[in-house]
């Protein structure tokens, strides 16, 4: 990308003795004793993880320091993006099951958005964290005024206030504007600065309502320049960048524009502004890799998750606060936080392998969904992100039919990817069903292509 300060492999390499260092030297700080849970509504309730249980994790969860307001903020981070839900609605028994988990094994900090689960996350956030005592969780929530309609001073105002009825709280710690650069840069300054919002929001926190003022990026690189070259008038205190080690150097490749997470994470670490991570493993994407990577990985690290190594290649970087996990089952939250508890940063021959891994997972054929769903509901049915997610699945694992038809195994691989697709994706839901109203480009973070995707995988199931 022009005027992109990218660090290159070497570089990240040559960085990565002096944060090794620092990482390691860092301060474990250990949570008080979590003091009895209290239930504040019987809607959703279940009984709080029993103290006691997970609370050996709890002693050894590495922490950072917010060095603006001085935080203690658990290095993994509870994302209530990709909640567990029973017959589409939120679980909220299961969610409250995981954040007791989540609670006293350490983790303080939960995000959440007034969009996420069709505008339910902030609500079941609320009710799962008010069962403790304030201080023992912060809470992140989001300007995502993304329609047209809510791009007004009044508009934006009100669901600012909605995120505090919604949550049950009177104070935000981490507040964002939500997906800057998304939709290109006009539509940045309309979302944001020409309506006065950034303003209007920087007041809130001198008045403590906000304790934390940050933003999140995905989209036209501009808009986070126009922020980072605005920070000595608007003092940012964290911004949340999509970054782990295939975005670190391919960023710009796979998400149709977007700055590499290098570019991001040094122009934010020379204004001193620390990041929070989403997208830790980018939707899943590196929880799962090829078989010959999986085995690479556990040849060094037997005992270790191949979903840990993303977290610990991103724990290794002493500008990051905090890193953010879509957890949406309880195995999740238990494997996450054995890995953050402590932290075991990446030694160089380790960070090396991940550079060799993604400059190989950057050819792949897959499609680069990190199944956020900002693209749904669509119109017609189509289960975008889970039309995606079967297919990249099956080019990871090496079913996915070859490019040649007339290849030895193609009739036989053909089958078994079809019959999968048609026992996995209900009919209404295929892409079939896509008619090209191209009504989610707008919405992807990512820029993916999705009705010539779509197009696609009609074509390879036919």
């Amino acid at each position: 990308m022009t005027n992109q300060k990218s660090f290159n492999r070497r570089e990240f390499l040559k960085r990565l003795g002096v944060a090794a260092a620092s990482t390691a030297a860092m301060t474990v700080i250990p949570l008080d004793a979590l003091g009895k849970a209290y239930p504040l509504s019987r809607r959703g309730a279940s009984t709080p993880f029993p103290f006691g249980e997970g609370r050996g994790e709890a002693s050894k969860m590495t922490y950072r320091r917010n060095r603006h307001s001085g935080d203690e903020v658990s290095i993994l981070g509870f994302g209530m993006m990709r909640l567990p839900s029973r017959e589409r609605r939120i679980d909220q028994d299961e969610v409250n099951r995981m954040v007791d988990y989540a609670i006293a094994s350490g983790v303080n900090y939960f995000d959440t958005a007034p969009v996420y689960h069709g505008g339910r996350s902030e609500e079941a956030t609320g009710i799962a964290l008010r069962r403790y005592p304030r201080e023992k969780w912060m809470v992140a929530t989001k300007l995502s005024n993304f329609g047209r309609d809510d791009w007004t001073a009044e508009r934006s105002k009100a669901m600012y206030e909605r995120s505090f009825v919604k949550l049950g709280v009177d104070v935000i710690d981490y507040y964002l504007l939500h997906s800057v650069g998304q939709g290109g840069f006009d539509t940045f300054k309309a979302r944001f600065v020409d309506n006065g919002m950034i303003d209007f929001l920087v007041e809130e926190r001198r008045k403590g309502r906000i304790r934390n003022l940050g933003f999140s990026y995905h989209g036209d690189q501009r808009a986070y320049d126009w922020l980072m070259e605005h920070n000595d008038q608007y003092h940012w205190d964290f911004c949340q960048i999509q970054m782990n080690y295939l975005d670190w150097d391919y960023g710009h490749q796979l998400n149709g524009g977007n700055a590499d997470a290098s570019y991001l994470y040094a122009e934010a670490e020379k204004r001193g502004v620390q990041v929070v991570i989403m997208e830790s493993l980018r939707g899943g994407q590196l929880a799962k890799l090829p078989k010959a990577f999986e085995e690479q990985l556990r040849a060094q690290r037997p005992d270790d998750s191949i979903a840990s190594w993303a977290f610990r290649y991103l724990g290794t970087q002493p500008n990051v606060l905090t890193c953010l996990s879509g957890m949406s089952r309880m195995e999740h939250v238990q494997d996450n936080v054995k890995t953050c508890s402590p932290i075991d940063p990446l030694t160089t021959a380790e960070a090396k392998t991940l550079s060799d891994i993604a400059a190989a997972l950057a050819t792949y054929r897959t499609i680069p969904c990190t199944t956020c769903a900002y693209c749904m509901p669509c119109p017609y049915g189509v289960d975008i992100p889970g039309n995606f997610k079967y297919y990249n699945t099956a080019v990871n694992d090496g079913t996915l039919p070859p490019v040649d038809t007339k290849a030895k195994d193609y009739k036989k691989k053909h089958k078994a990817y079809v019959d999968g697709y048609r026992r996995t994706i209900p009919k209404q839901a295929r892409a079939s069903q896509c008619i090209g109203c191209e009504q989610c480009l707008s919405k992807c973070p990512q820029h993916i292509p999705i009705p010539e995707n779509m197009a696609k995988l009609v074509e390879l199931i036919s």
